[in-house]
C-alpha cells in the first residue's frame, strides 16, 4: 500500500471529513488526491487519465452535496477513483481491480456512495432521472441527483433518450457534462464540433460569468421571474452562439462552460445550481490526464497504461528474446487491411474503440473505408446493415459485452434481412480486471439462437485470419467471429489465407475413453492438458469445433458413436452455449453418452487476471485434467470390478 502524503488527505476518509476544511484548502486537497491516484495506479495498474481529469470536480461535488443522501451517478466509472478514495475506500484502494479487491467501477454492493453500478457508458442520465422521479414521488424535495457524463458517452443514443425524457419531468436533476474531447480515443461526430464551438466562442465566454451571476440572483425573486430569466438566457445564448442551444431545446437550463479544474469556482457554481429547480446541465471543460504531463499529451495511451514509473513515466513492459504471439486484436486489424486490399467492398466500423479493437490500423491505412461512429453500438450495427444492402461487406468490430447493447439490431436489421455483416467480437470470454460488466460471457449463447447467423471462434491466429477470409466470401450472410482479450499462441501467424468450410470442425488428436470438444482459444488449454495426460498414460481425443452454428453434425455423430464420455470446454456461459448445443444434438439423435460441460457458471464473475478467472470458473488446463482423470479413474475401477 502506498503512503499517503500531505496535510489533508490522510485525515479524509469520508465526505464529512472533507467538509470540515475551508474552501481555500480544496485546491491542496485536490493536489494530494491526484498524487495518491498516481502513486497507486503506477504500482497496481488500472484506468488512469480519466480519474486525473475530474479530481477537482470530484472534490467539489462531495464538498457541496450531502452524499450519499444526495445521489451522485458516474457514467462508465473510469473516472471514479477519486470518488472511491473520498468515500471510505482509501485504505483498500491499492486492491483496486485485483481479485477479491474493490472493483474498478462504481458498484452498489460495494458502497452506499456508489448509487448505480456502471461499466458500460451513457447510462447515468437515465439512472439519475429514475432516482429523481422516485424522490419526487416520495416527497423528498431536498434530495439532489447528479449525473456526471463525458462528452464521449454523450454520443450514445441512450444519453439522448435520457435527456429527452428529463426535459419533460420537473425533477431535481443536474447533468454535469465532463467535456474533454475524449472517450478512450479522441471523440468524433457533430456533437464534438458543437461543444467545441461553445467552448471556443470568445463573445459567449466573455459575457458568460457575469450573465450567469445576474440570472441566478434574478431567479430567486419567484416563479414569474424564473420564466422571465429563462427567456433572457435563451435570447443571449442564441445571439452570442449564433445557433440554438441543443440542451435548452431539450428543456434543460444550460450553464457553462466552466473551468473543470478550478475547484473553488466549481463549488460556487454547484452550490448555486442546487437552488435552481428543474433539469439543469453544467458544461465543465477538463483535461484528461490533468497533472501528469505524459498523460496530458497522449491521453489514449494513458487511459489504462498498466504499470509505470511515476517519476520517469516509463511504462513497464515484459521483454522477451524470442518472437512472441501477437494480440488477437492486432491479428484482426492487420488481416482486415489485407482483406480490404483484395476486396474493394470491405469497410470497417467501430463504436469508439479504434485503439482498443485495433481498427485504428485500417483507419490509418484506409481512412475513407473505416468508420468510428462514436459510443453508439446500436447505430454501428444498423449503419453496417445499411452499408451491406448496397453490396459492401462491413466488418463491425465490437467488444462482446458491448454487442449486448445492440442485440435487437443484430436480429431485426441484419439477420432477418440475411445481410453479410461480419461481427468481430473482441474480449470474448472473461476479460480480466474490468470485471462483470466487461466479460464477454454470453455471445455464443445469444448469437447461436438467431436464424441465418454463423457463429464461430478461432483456436489460434491462423484460424482467426481464415474465418475472417471466409466471412467475406459471396453469400456468407450474417457472420459472428469471437476472440479473447490478449495474446494468441502463434509467433509465426501470418500465413496464407484460405476458406474454411462453414460448420466444419477438425480433429486435433485421436484418443480413447473420452473426447474433449472445445471452441475457440480454450482449445489450447485442452492441448496442454492432453500432453500432460498422455505422459501419464491417459489418451483423450480432442476436437476443435470452430463453429457453434452450424455445428458439425458429422463430427458429433462420430464422437457419440465412439465415446461414452464427452467433455465440452468453452470460454462462455454454460447456459445456452456450445456445451448446450452438443447436449441438444445428443438428445435429438438418441445418443446417451455422459457429457460434462466446463465453462462460465451461471453467475456474474468478478474482476481478476484472466488465468485466475479461468481457474475460478473451472475450465483452465488443470480443470480439464481433473475432469478427465475422474473419468479415467471411474473406468479403471469399473474394469477391475468386472
Amino acid at each position: 500500500m502506498e503512503d499517503i502524503n500531505g496535510p489533508f488527505l490522510p485525515n479524509i476518509n469520508y465526505p464529512a471529513d472533507l467538509k470540515r476544511y475551508k474552501e481555500q484548502d480544496l485546491e491542496q486537497i485536490a493536489q494530494e488526491l491526484r498524487q495518491h491516484i498516481i502513486d497507486v495506479v503506477s504500482v497496481n495498474g488500472g484506468h488512469f487519465s480519466s480519474s486525473l481529469g475530474v479530481v477537482e470536480l470530484t472534490v467539489a461535488l462531495h464538498y457541496v452535496l450531502n452524499t450519499p443522501y444526495d445521489k451522485l451517478v458516474w457514467d462508465v466509472g473510469h473516472q471514479a477513483y477519486g470518488h472511491k478514495i473520498l468515500t471510505g475506500r482509501k485504505s483498500v484502494f491499492h486492491t483496486n481491480r485485483i481479485i477479491n479487491g474493490i472493483s474498478g467501477f462504481p458498484k452498489i454492493s460495494e458502497s452506499e456512495y456508489d448509487t448505480f453500478g456502471v461499466g458500460h457508458s451513457s447510462t447515468s442520465i437515465s439512472a439519475a432521472l429514475g432516482m429523481a422521479v422516485a424522490s419526487h414521488y416520495k416527497g423528498e424535495t431536498d434530495r439532489q441527483h447528479v449525473a456526471v457524463i463525458g462528452d464521449g458517452a454523450m454520443t450514445a443514443g441512450l444519453a439522448f433518450e435520457g435527456l429527452n425524457h428529463a426535459g419533460i419531468e420537473n425533477s431535481n436533476l443536474l447533468v454535469i457534462l465532463n467535456d474533454n474531447c475524449m472517450s478512450i480515443d479522441p471523440n468524433v461526430g457533430a456533437l464534438k464540433e458543437y461543444l467545441t464551438n461553445i467552448t471556443t466562442s470568445k463573445s459567449y465566454n466573455r459575457f458568460r460569468d457575469d450573465i450567469s451571476n445576474v440570472l441566478i440572483k434574478l431567479s430567486e425573486l419567484g416563479p414569474n421571474a424564473h420564466k422571465f430569466v429563462k427567456k433572457i438566457e435563451k435570447s443571449i445564448k442564441g445571439t452570442l452562439l449564433k445557433q440554438s442551444n441543443l440542451f435548452e431545446a431539450l428543456n434543460f437550463r444550460y450553464f457553462g462552460p466552466v473551468d473543470g479544474h478550478d475547484v473553488q469556482r466549481l463549488v460556487q457554481v454547484i452550490r448555486d445550481l442546487k437552488d435552481i429547480p428543474g433539469p439543469k446541465l453544467l458544461h465543465c471543460v477538463t483535461l484528461k490526464g490533468k497533472g501528469f504531463a505524459l498523460a496530458e499529451k497522449d491521453q489514449t495511451k494513458w487511459h489504462a497504461p498498466g504499470l509505470f514509473d511515476k517519476i520517469t513515466g516509463e511504462i513497464k513492459r515484459s521483454v522477451s528474446n524470442k518472437p512472441q504471439p501477437p494480440k488477437y486484436q492486432d491479428v484482426f486489424g492487420h488481416t482486415l487491411v489485407e482483406l480490404a486490399e483484395a476486396n474493394k467492398n470491405i469497410v470497417g466500423i467501430t463504436p469508439a474503440m479504434p485503439s482498443g479493437s485495433s481498427m485504428n490500423i485500417m483507419m490509418k491505412a484506409m481512412p475513407n473505408r473505416a468508420f468510428d461512429v462514436g459510443i453508439a453500438e446500436q447505430h454501428a450495427v444498423t449503419f453496417s446493415a445499411g452499408l451491406a444492402t448496397q453490396g459492401l461487406v462491413p466488418f463491425c468490430n465490437i467488444y462482446s459485452s458491448f454487442m449486448q447493447r445492440a442485440y435487437d439490431q443484430v436480429i431485426h436489421d441484419v439477420a432477418i434481412q440475411n445481410l453479410n455483416v461480419v461481427f468481430c467480437l473482441d474480449r470474448a470470454g472473461v476479460a480480466g480486471s474490468d470485471g462483470a460488466t466487461h466479460h464477454g460471457a454470453y455471445d455464443l449463447a445469444y448469437m447461436r439462437c438467431i436464424p441465418n447467423m454463423t457463429v464461430a471462434a478461432p483456436m489460434n491466429e491462423e484460424e482467426l485470419r481464415n474465418l475472417m477470409y471466409t466471412a467475406q466470401l459471396e453469400n456468407a450472410g450474417p457472420f459472428s467471429i469471437r476472440y479473447p482479450r490478449g495474446n494468441g499462441v502463434m509467433a509465426d501467424w501470418k500465413r496464407p489465407l484460405k476458406a474454411l468450410e462453414k460448420g466444419k470442425g477438425r480433429k486435433i488428436s485421436d484418443g480413447e475413453d473420452v473426447a474433449i470438444l472445445t471452441i475457440g482459444h480454450v482449445g489450447n488449454f485442452a492441448v496442454e492438458a492432453c500432453k500432460e495426460l498422455n505422459s501419464e498414460g491417459i489418451h483423450p481425443a480432442h476436437y476443435d469445433m470452430r463453429f457453434v452454428k452450424p455445428i458439425d453434425e458429422a463430427l458429433l455423430h462420430d464422437v457419440f458413436k465412439r465415446y461414452k464420455h464427452v467433455i465440452t470446454v468453452e470460454d462462455g456461459c454454460l447456459q445456452g452455449g456450445m456445451g448446450s448445443a452438443v447436449i441438444e444434438f445428443m438428445a435429438d439423435h438418441n445418443y446417451n453418452s455422459q457429457v460434462i460441460r466446463l465453462g462460465i457458471p451461471d453467475e456474474f464473475i468478478e474482476h481478476g487476471e484472466q488465468p485466475e478467472l479461468w481457474a475460478l470458473c473451472g475450465y483452465d488446463t488443470n480443470a480439464i485434467i481433473t475432469a478427465i482423470k475422474k473419468i479415467a479413474v471411474s473406468r479403471t475401477t469399473a474394469t477391475i470390478a468386472s
